[in-house]
């Protein structure tokens, strides 16, 4: 094997700081100075920045839609468009799209017959519902013969895609993929069509896969059941109560007419953001982007969310029955970024919950061992006023009831104590160090621009926060405890097995 180099530990922290520095927009110069902003006449802004560290570069787009824009009884069409993005379009992802258009019309006119029928709950025609089934079978068959919904992938794939994925929130939809720096061209060709003219080939077979998504990871899920109810407990009237991917009944009877409408709506060039983070030619790259994006028509700025969620007047409860370990979960509604209040929360939250040396896991996991877990809970999303809270795993024989009793005896002792400055600066190192790391690739850098410019209405907030975090005082945490963390604010929902709930 021959003689491995040795090097002492400090030479190799030395060697990994090099590397993260490196990796940095701002090792040389600060941010705000690399960022190249450059908005098309349609709207659509870009933001560029060039990163000589290896041939390859990110690009990522983001549109400001999400579950918070869906209508009543079309929830979870977001997260359908974004399943649909990946099917290509006239061009892409066909072997004859002449052919193919017209079964995927019938496909669209079985489906409203269905959803009327299947609306008419006890009054509906079962053996009509059933030859409506069978149509639609047929037709999928047909349709199958002309489409490919893999090319689009396999397209990057072959030219050395990789991370090639989207996601949907409450507040985006997201689409990212990297390349090496000669395929620029291809990104914008594939992107701009995909924006342009996408295709909603297999709709109804993909709602049946996100239909059982919903059963697999939601229904089945104890967390993710439990935090559905607190987030529909905690919102009354606002949208943020709906969950992603939408409510069962919906996803079944979502229609390619009605994504095709919320997508002409959303995903129009001024309700976009793209960035370019990597081995690029800047100039070049505008010139690029306004070669194959600058000709998508503008459309009208979509309708804003108008409803705002009433105060709280009063703790809200909800139990969740689940054959599952108990658990607790508790939220807070707080204010939501720019407001200064939500960099205090971001302190609070690394105080409080921020691992397993945060307040609560010392004393309710390691020091009293009244809870197996217990962490920080987020959301639903960021565009409007959202929660912060904790969720909790009782260890046996203790309840859940005990575990909350203590998770509010640590509120009051913040709102009683000021925090230390070592612990408070601790808490703030490790908020930066998270900030540093989330910027050091290409993909991260992109998905914080980005986030912040479709979210905030600013990229620069990126740079902003970390100097807000800084002067947060431990006076600024005990005011935030004393005003969110009461009672008539809070939602509590409670994980309980079917034994205990029969008692």
């Amino acid at each position: 094997m021959g003689n491995r180099l040795r090097c002492p530990a400090w030479r190799w922290m030395i060697l990994v700081i090099i590397t993260l520095v490196s990796a940095l927009p701002a090792a040389a110069q600060p941010l705000e100075e690399r960022v190249v902003e450059h908005t098309l006449k349609n709207g659509m802004k870009f933001l560029f920045v060039e990163r000589r560290v290896a041939p390859i570069f990110t690009g990522e787009i983001v549109f400001r839609a999400g579950g918070v824009d869906e209508q009543v009884g079309a929830t979870g069409l977001a997260h359908m468009l974004e399943h649909m993005a990946f099917k290509g379009t006239r061009a892409i992802g066909t072997r004859n799209y002449r052919k193919e258009k017209p079964l995927l019309d019938a496909m669209d006119r079985v489906a409203k017959d269905l959803a009327r029928e299947r609306a008419r709950g006890s009054a509906a025609d079962e053996k009509r519902i059933e030859a409506l089934e069978r149509e639609m079978k047929r037709l999928q068959e047909q349709a199958s013969e002309y489409s490919d919904g893999e090319e689009f992938s396999a397209i990057y794939t072959r030219n050395g895609g990789a991370g090639l994925n989207a996601g949907t929130s409450k507040d985006i939809t997201a689409y990212h993929v990297s390349l090496p720096s000669n395929r620029l061209e291809l990104w914008a060709l594939m992107e701009s069509q995909r924006m342009a003219e996408p295709v909603l080939r297999e709709f109804y077979v993909e709602r049946d896969v996100v239909a059982e998504e919903r059963r697999r990871t939601y229904d089945s899920s104890p967390d993710r059941k439990l935090y559905e109810q607190l987030v529909a407990t905690a919102y009354t009237a606002h949208p943020y109560g709906v969950p992603i991917i939408g409510w069962m009944s919906d996803i079944q009877s979502l229609t390619a007419d009605q994504a095709r409408a919320f997508h002409k709506t959303y995903y129009v060039p001024g309700n976009a953001v793209a960035a370019l983070v990597g081995d690029i030619d800047i100039p070049q790259a505008i010139r690029v982007v306004e070669k194959y994006f600058g000709g998508i028509p503008a459309g009208p700025p979509p309708p804003p969310v108008v409803t705002v969620e009433p105060p709280q007047a009063g703790e809200r409860r909800v139990n969740v029955v689940f054959d599952a370990e108990p658990q607790v979960m508790i939220a807070y509604h707080k204010p939501t970024a720019p407001h200064p209040d939500d960099t205090a929360f971001d302190v609070l939250h690394g105080l409080l919950a921020g691992g397993r040396t945060s307040r609560l896991y010392t004393s309710l996991v390691k020091e009293k061992r009244i809870a197996a877990g217990v962490g920080g809970l987020g959301g639903p999303g960021s565009r409007y006023a959202n929660l912060w809270g904790v969720q909790a795993y009782p260890l046996a024989p203790h309840t859940t009831g005990e575990v909350e009793q203590a998770i509010y005896a640590e509120f009051e002792r913040l709102m009683r104590e000021p925090v230390p400055e070592r612990e408070l600066q601790k808490v703030k190192n490790q908020l930066d160090a998270d900030f540093v790391r989330g910027l050091s690739s290409n993909r991260g850098l992109a998905s914080q621009l980005t986030y912040y410019e479709a979210v905030v209405g600013d990229w620069r907030y990126l740079t902003r926060w970390r100097e807000m975090i800084a002067q947060i005082t431990p006076e600024d945490l005990q005011r935030v405890a004393r005003k969110y963390l009461v009672p008539e604010n809070r939602t509590v929902a409670t994980l309980v097995r079917k034994e205990s709930a029969g008692q």
